[in-house]
């Protein structure tokens, strides 16, 4: 028995000796050394692990022009200014400053003008909500208001947010349409006034925002479409950054003018440029309500007879 026992633990120092060379072994292949004991790293994993940070890189860095280009890429067509330096007192209008749309704390998200019509106005029955266009902020369309005034209708104008003095929010195509509504409420709520007695006016950008917003409510009386533009996503599409990014997935604008033309059931007066042609812009074709165009610009003299004409074929109630 005690010969037995003493094999036994000779035999199982062998298999630990035995077990230990292989353990060094499979060490010695899984990090090779050289001739001065060093550890050996492979050519092509070290080719692997440079290839896998490059790629991790480039990867963060096109995440990171992506997150840029969807914080920034609303200045490639909003181009909005903080200062507003008229008012419609530099052109000899009374006016009210107005708030639209508290915050809980009471600060109007919205800043405008509400220039009332004399008592004796032709249209005084009439109310334009004057959407001004992309750049600049309500200071600038102090001409076009008292034109507007001058035809004898009442005057809401205001700054969306991001622009003048009102609440400070990145422009976009839903939250301007969301600042429409807010304005159309404040018509309709504060001052009591008939939505079939409202006439949407916008230039430029603030042209198609109109027609977007006319084609949700059929309910109003008109809306005066100045100059529209046709594609002006394209200031955003067409930049050179965009073919980096997936520029369609990160923006969701689209300000698609034929689909809101198509969707019209309020009458329009387009004013369209002198050198166009009604086949030169689809979307007035598309429209299926009553319509009117005039190839003249903005603040002439056939804008003007065009906009009476215009006005006095609506009804009170629409």
């Amino acid at each position: 028995m005690a010969g037995k026992k003493k094999a036994s633990e000779i035999g199982s120092r062998g298999r630990g000796r035995g077990g230990e060379k292989a353990d060094a072994s499979k060490r010695a292949q899984a990090h090779p050394r050289d001739a001065s004991g060093r550890i050996r790293v492979s050519g092509r994993w070290l080719l692997g692990a440079v290839g896998l940070a490059l790629g991790v890189a480039v990867l963060c860095a096109w995440c990171a022009m992506c997150l840029l280009f969807w914080q920034g890429s609303w200045q490639l067509l909003y181009h909005p200014s903080a200062a507003v330096m008229r008012t419609p007192t530099t052109a000899g209008l009374a006016f009210d400053a107005v708030g639209i749309a508290a915050t809980d704390a009471g600060t109007p998200r919205l800043s405008g003008w509400w220039i009332a019509a004399a008592p004796d106005a032709k249209f005084v029955r009439l109310t334009v909500l004057f959407l001004h266009g992309q750049d600049g902020n309500l200071g600038d369309t102090v001409g076009a208001l008292a034109r507007l005034h001058g035809a004898g209708v009442n005057v809401l104008a205001f700054d969306y947010r991001g622009y003048g003095q009102s609440q400070f929010v990145r422009p976009s195509e839903a939250n301007w349409r969301q600042d429409v509504e807010w304005a159309i409420e404040y018509l309709t709520g504060t001052r009591h006034i008939a939505s079939g007695a409202i006439v949407l006016d916008g230039t430029g950008l603030g042209a198609n925002l109109a027609l977007e917003e006319a084609a949700a409510h059929p309910e109003l009386a008109g809306v005066i479409v100045e100059t529209p533009l046709v594609d002006p996503m394209r200031a955003v599409f067409s930049d050179a950054r965009a073919r980096m990014v997936p520029a369609r997935l990160l923006v969701r604008d689209r300000w698609k003018l034929d689909a809101a033309a198509g969707a019209l059931r309020v009458p329009s007066l387009w004013i369209l440029s002198p050198e166009g042609r009604t086949e030169d812009v689809e979307a007035y074709r598309g429209v299926p309500a009553q319509k009117m165009a005039a190839w003249t610009n903005p603040g002439s003299q056939p804008f003007a007879d065009a906009l009476a004409r215009w006005l006095d074929e609506l009804p009170a109630q629409h």
